[in-house]
């Protein structure tokens, strides 16, 4: 009979929560699984979008972790100190964790910080408390300048940013204020999605400029004058507004950078197919690894990726338990939904690791694909909680 293991999981975001589930199922009892977050609650990452329009409330896209221990998962609450890759040692606040298996989900640390007046001039649409306060702004919005921005090339659900205009840009038209109100987004990246290919890419820019949103791609921030409401970018141009939306730099947490498992890329190198790390029975999945594609570019940050990631090494950890079954590897497949507004969406998706270039196609905006992104929200909290 095999020994009893622990299988212990960091983060309880998509990664972390399907890693855990699918362990569970595929686990004898006698194992134990453990979830490690500093947060109480499941955030549901791609409904904020529809909260900072008032879609959507915080009770309706979070879930307590605690209903996981209902399925026989462990869950324990704790900011992460330190991390000893080689022993897979884990030192929480008031408590060290030792795992046979230790899965690395905690995703990307997000630091409006690390560019001069960001944060105070502006709203983080990628957390509650941003997508919150920018909902609340956007109700006592009366007409004006409107900048939606992207601090650094890099960053996790790479439409979101584009969607984020669209639908800041449909809720001011819903609510009258339209002819008094331009939305302008700035970004940081030559244009969007560009890992995807110049036909999709173009095609989201289209949707963008046919909504009436100005683009001005290329456009690094450097310093944001929250009084002044002024911001700088490094190409020596500058630009004002009188309400922000942001998505800032990202990097990873410190626990991680501390620990030795990141490379010069600021993020955990992994094996493309099996996401194993250079330590034995240490993997690492989502937004926090660095995967190169063929193309040069790394495989951009989103939860498919981590889902997906996270049911091949969920997978291939209990079939080295158990000694039943055979590997699995992450094939590099994803998709997206990208909401234009107005109950519609567009959709795509293909082969990020084909070679030379990823082949993504991009699927014409209609109702089916909102209508799929709200199955999809439905689905998995169903599926998950």
């Amino acid at each position: 009979m095999t020994e009893s293991r622990t299988v212990a999981i960091l983060g309880g975001g998509v990664g972390g929560v399907v890693t855990a589930r699918t362990l569970r199922k595929r686990l004898p009892d006698k194992h134990r699984v453990i979830i490690v977050d500093r947060e109480r609650d499941h955030l549901f990452a791609p409904s904020l979008l529809w909260l900072m329009t008032g879609q959507r409330k915080a009770s309706k896209i979070q879930r307590p972790l605690s209903r996981l221990t209902k399925r026989g998962i462990e869950v324990i609450h704790g900011e992460i100190e330190r991390i000893e890759p080689a022993t897979r040692r884990v030192h929480l606040t008031d408590q060290d964790l030792d795992a046979d298996y230790l899965v690395v989900s905690l995703g990307a640390e997000l630091a409006p910080e690390t560019i001069p007046g960001l944060a105070e001039a502006g709203h983080n649409f990628y957390t509650l408390p941003g997508a919150e306060s920018l909902r609340d702004a956007l109700d006592e919005f009366t007409g004006g300048r409107i900048v939606v921005l992207t601090a650094t090339p890099a960053y996790k659900c790479p439409a979101a940013p584009y969607e984020a205009a669209m639908l800041i840009n449909d809720y001011c038209r819903r609510r009258g204020i339209g002819d008094e109100t331009h939305v302008d987004l700035y970004a940081a990246e030559p244009g969007p999605m560009g890992v995807t290919g110049p036909e999709v890419s173009q095609g989201v820019r289209d949707m963008v400029e046919n909504a009436g949103i100005s683009f001005h791609p290329e456009h690094q921030v450097v310093e944001v004058d929250p009084q002044a409401r002024h911001i700088t970018f490094g190409n020596g141009t500058t630009a004002d507004f009188d309400l922000l939306a942001y998505v800032p730099p990202h990097r990873a947490p410190l626990a991680v950078r501390d620990s030795g498992l990141v490379d010069d890329s600021g993020w955990i190198p992994v094996h493309p197919g099996t996401m194993d790390t250079r330590y034995p029975g240490l993997y690492a999945i989502g937004d926090i690894t660095g995967i190169l594609l063929k193309m040069g570019k790394p495989l951009p940050m989103a939860g498919v990726f981590a889902e997906r990631q996270a049911e091949v090494v969920a997978h291939n950890i209990a079939a080295e338990i158990t000694g039943t079954g055979a590997s699995k590897e992450f094939n590099g497949h994803g998709e997206c939904f990208i909401e234009t507004g107005g109950g519609k969406a567009g959709f795509g998706g293909g082969n990020f690791y084909a070679e030379p270039t990823p082949q993504i196609k991009l699927r014409k905006v209609g109702r089916r694909w909102h209508l799929g992104k709200v199955l999809f929200e439905k689905n998995w909290f169903r599926k998950n909680f």
